[in-house]
């Protein structure tokens, strides 16, 4: 989900979101979930958190939502209606969520930093959400990957780079938690925790790494010319393994910071 539609390659990130889907397992188990539940998942990309949280909730309904068709076709495709039919996927931009009353849980992982203005977003929650329905979210915040930005901020200020980023502004929004309080009371959600706190994002490898930046980091890489995207991504990859080399046991770590959100409809 972001400002920008950028073309997702769906079929790619699923080979390298494994550090989103552990952190969305983690995050799922902090559900509580009773099994009868009516959730909604926001920026579900490929799907397996949301099939995962369906098979949960016997009893209840799962829609997926995502503004990437192709992460929806493929969503639709790993897990369709007819071996799931309490999970349902669809095309929507969480700024303009069509529910009203329909969920119980409003949940998002890894997603919704792509959004700079989050009331928008956060005014459709509580308008989808029951009376006293609640909402989780994970998000990347304050300070994430901040040693990595700052490889990235180099290397488009060099010769060979700069020509293709002028006018380049910064596409994700990276809240503390003194800033994201404010945006859920003016929405009409009462927040039960609001939490920043670092996380170590483990890749395996330079190919990892890679795979990782090239796709997520859309908004520095579709900068880049297609004939030098894949020198664009060696050279912020190698930037940062030189001040962050590959550990001993072949992973390359690198500090993120994550917002958890909290709240409930307030009636």
């Amino acid at each position: 989900m972001s400002e920008k539609r950028y073309a997702w390659d769906s079929e790619d990130y699923a080979k390298h979101s494994a550090a989103q889907f552990a952190w969305a397992k983690e995050l799922v188990g902090k559900l509580g979930l009773r099994g009868d539940e009516r959730l909604l998942d926001i920026g579900c990309g490929d799907g397996k958190a949301t099939a995962m949280i369906a098979s949960m909730v016997p009893g209840g309904i799962v829609v997926g939502i995502d503004n990437s068709p192709d992460m929806i076709a493929l969503a639709r495709k790993q897990f369709p209606e007819s071996a799931h039919p309490r999970l349902r996927f669809d095309v929507m931009d969480a700024r303009d969520l069509r529910f009203q009353n329909e969920f119980d849980v409003a949940f998002s992982n890894a997603a919704l930093h792509w959004i700079r203005d989050h009331r928008p977003v956060l005014a459709g929650v509580r308008n989808s959400l029951v009376q006293s329905g609640r909402l989780l979210f994970q998000m990347a915040g304050r300070g994430n990957a901040a040693a990595m930005f700052e490889v990235a901020d180099r290397l488009i200020r060099a010769p060979k780079w700069q020509g293709y980023f002028r006018g380049f502004g910064f596409s994700w929004q990276f809240c503390s938690a003194e800033e994201y309080r404010p945006l859920l009371d003016a929405a009409g959600l009462r927040a039960t925790r609001v939490e920043l706190f670092p996380k170590i994002m483990e890749q395996n490898g330079r190919d990892g790494l890679a795979g990782w930046v090239r796709t997520t980091w859309l908004p520095y890489t579709d900068r880049a010319p297609a004939d030098l995207r894949e020198s664009f991504i060696a050279e912020l990859v190698d930037g940062y393994l030189a001040l962050h080399p590959t550990a001993s046991d072949g992973k390359v770590r690198v500090q993120m910071m994550r917002l958890e959100v909290e709240a409930q409809r307030v009636d």
